[in-house]
């Protein structure tokens, strides 16, 4: 028998219908992407959960049964404390779980798990420790912190509780889009898509579930294909929150029996999500949460899936980014997109030139970011210098006109895009 049944996911349904935590998120239909893949897209807006992720469903479905003896036999100690280890998001639900619950939280974050999810983690009440410097590092210090009788380790993803919990997202999102044909689910330990593909398949057979990963932290495809755990101990991705190094064997035997496939995208891909669902659907996603949709912009995914004339939900599953992490996501997908350019001009370096070229520029209604002389090239002439300028524009077209400008000035300037 399954580890993990839809009874399992209904039972926990029932239970989270008992409380305020986890909320139920609206569906909103994406112009954009549907326009993008060819589909009709509908956005499950799960990032605006109340601790910004979908982790609140597993977390308090696992705490509340533990504390309520369900899960225990009858000469188990009560249960008075959890410990948990988590990239940011898991932490966050464990911790108002366990709040909730009015009982102590102890969870075990890597060193490089973002600001504003280590502080939201401790704002909600739970004891943060940090430790490693990726996700498994802080999982193997987690596991020797739960000797107490009187606590239980929460898993992020390798705990049936956990992953029913997260299936109720799947009932959720088929009691408002019925008809959809295609759920999209990005995959870290693989929790969230194990539940949500076994409750859809089980109340919607013909309803197809595809698991989405980065390439940096790309180990679904590859365990499916071996018939077993296929791990990496340091997962490379800005999708922090699916950067857990690996499946477990509960959630690669629900995938294995449940998924309809996976696909593997780019960061590139990411950085794009998450910019035009900031821009076109005024939605702040992470770059987890931005997974799915990153799927519709990649032309091999989208081939491979066949979307066309389909109704496609990506889930948007987390919304906890940090500033510096989004300046530095938005600055890559500027740059993909020729909004950030660099251009260096050779001038003769005398007083005034920088002003004409700054002029030119911005006669183009360019704005001109930063501005560096380059006078220490081995293959400058003596008396002349390069001016490297950081430039905001539209997109191409804008920048033929700067360079066109710059150019019929009489001025040699080279750009250089990011293929090259």
């Amino acid at each position: 028998m399954s580890p993990v049944t839809i009874d399992d996911v209904e039972a926990a349904a029932e239970r989270l219908a008992g409380t305020d935590i986890v909320q139920r998120t609206p569906v909103e239909r994406s112009r954009s992407l549907s326009e993008r893949c060819g589909a009709d897209v509908r956005l499950k807006m799960e990032h605006l959960q109340r601790t910004g992720s979908f982790k609140t469903r597993g977390a308090y479905n696992a705490i509340s049964r533990a504390v309520d003896g369900s899960d225990e036999g009858a000469d188990e100690p009560a249960i008075e404390r959890v410990v948990a280890a988590s990239a940011g998001n898991h932490a966050q639900g464990v911790a108002l779980a366990a709040a909730d619950a009015g009982i102590d939280a102890t969870i075990v974050m890597p060193e490089s798990a973002p600001a504003a999810k280590i502080e939201a983690t401790r704002a909600y009440g739970a004891e943060v420790v940090l430790r490693g410097s990726a996700f498994p590092e802080a999982m193997a210090h987690a596991q020797t912190l739960t000797d107490d009788p009187g606590t239980r380790f929460v898993h992020a993803f390798d705990d049936p509780d956990v992953v029913a919990g997260q299936g109720t997202l799947g009932l959720e999102v088929l009691d408002q889009v019925p008809a959809a044909d295609t759920v999209l689910v990005p995959v870290g330990g693989g929790g969230l898509a194990g539940g949500v593909a076994t409750a859809v398949k089980a109340r919607s057979p013909k309803t197809r579930v595809i698991g989405v990963q980065t390439e940096g932290a790309s180990t679904l495809s590859e365990s499916l294909a071996a018939g077993e755990l296929v791990t990496r101990d340091e997962p490379d991705t800005i999708a922090d929150g699916i950067a857990t190094g690996g499946l477990s064997d509960l959630t690669l035997g629900l995938l294995d029996e449940h998924l309809d496939g996976a696909v593997v995208v780019s960061d590139d891909d990411v950085a794009s999500a998450i910019l035009l669902l900031l821009e076109r659907a005024k939605q702040l996603v992470e770059g987890a949460g931005a997974t799915a949709a990153a799927a519709l912009l990649n032309d091999d995914a989208v081939d491979e899936l066949d979307l066309a004339g389909e109704t496609v939900v990506p889930l948007l599953c987390g919304g906890n980014i940090d500033v510096t992490t989004l300046k530095e996501v938005v600055t890559h997908a500027l740059v993909d997109r020729d909004q950030l350019i660099e251009l260096s001009v050779r001038i003769d370096d005398t007083p005034g030139t920088m002003g004409e070229i700054a002029t030119l520029i911005g006669g183009e209604r360019a704005n001109i970011r930063t501005v560096r002389h380059e006078r220490s090239r081995p293959d400058l002439p003596v008396g002349d210098a390069d001016l490297v300028f950081e430039v905001e524009t539209n997109g191409p077209a804008h920048v033929d006109r700067v360079l066109t400008a710059v150019r019929e000035a009489g001025y040699e300037v080279e750009w250089t895009t990011r293929e090259e």
